[in-house]
């Protein structure tokens, strides 16, 4: 078997393996957009409020639904498999293969990326389509928050599993980071409603939901947002390569 070819088996068996996981496929898949129904049809959060900043709580609320699928993917459900495949031994026994245990990280990252990707349209269609919320003002800022924060999240997602000795541990260090990130990006309470220094604290906490909002509703990321973004990505996947371990 020739490495391409077994690469693409590695591919179509991880991609199974992930859609045997129906707790995470809804959970990361349609909690947001099911979270935005339900606000959603609640007539008074699709009105604008001075209690909202003058405008409507579904509009300032769905920029902090676009984070958790990027969040929840990159921070438990990643670096946890990972670290599972290194813990049996998988990692190890794929590099007598023609598969490079590298590969693996590959294959993890485009599922995820791919599942927020989707998640993230999903909430996007929903609110625009459904719910009659204008779309985003700027979409190439869009799109560089959305890579970019994706970048960010998913590196340290690989800090993780670089760092996490076992699997159980790996998914405690991703739950923190999980509700601290959802914190910051305003998902337990609205960003227009949490203290100032929260909110600009929040602006450059991955995966960047001020720039995700910014873009959305406001007069699009910011240069600061977006290079703070990046060096989270970048020293968080370069620590990830120094301490990863394949075994």
């Amino acid at each position: 078997m020739t490495a391409r070819s077994a690469t693409a088996v590695l591919a179509r068996t991880e991609a199974r393996l992930f859609l045997r996981e129906p707790g995470t496929l809804l959970l990361a898949l349609l909690l947001p957009t099911v979270l935005l129904v339900g606000l959603g049809a609640v007539p008074a959060l699709r009105e604008p409020s001075a209690a909202f900043g003058g405008q409507a709580f579904l509009t300032g609320y769905t920029p902090s639904l676009l984070g958790w699928s990027l969040a929840f993917l990159a921070l438990q459900t990643m670096p946890a498999n990972l670290v599972a495949y290194r813990e049996k031994g998988i990692l190890r026994r794929l590099a007598i293969t023609p598969v490079r245990p590298a590969v693996v990280l590959q294959v993890q990252l485009l599922l995820n990326v791919v599942t927020a990707a989707i998640a993230m349209v999903l909430v996007v269609v929903v609110a625009v389509g459904v719910f009659g919320s204008s779309p985003p003002r700027h979409p190439l800022a869009f799109a560089a928050a959305f890579v970019i924060g994706s970048a960010s999240m998913f590196a340290l997602g690989l800090l993780i599993a670089a760092l996490a000795p076992r699997a159980k541990a790996a998914a405690a260090l991703g739950t923190l980071g999980l509700l601290v990130t959802q914190f910051f990006g305003g998902l337990y309470l609205p960003r227009f409603l949490l203290p100032e220094v929260i909110v600009r604290i929040g602006e450059f906490v991955p995966p960047g939901i001020g720039a995700f909002q910014s873009a959305w509703t406001g007069d699009g990321a910011t240069p600061v947002q977006l290079t703070v973004l990046s060096a989270v990505a970048v020293v968080a996947t370069v620590a990830a390569v120094r301490y990863f371990r394949w075994e």
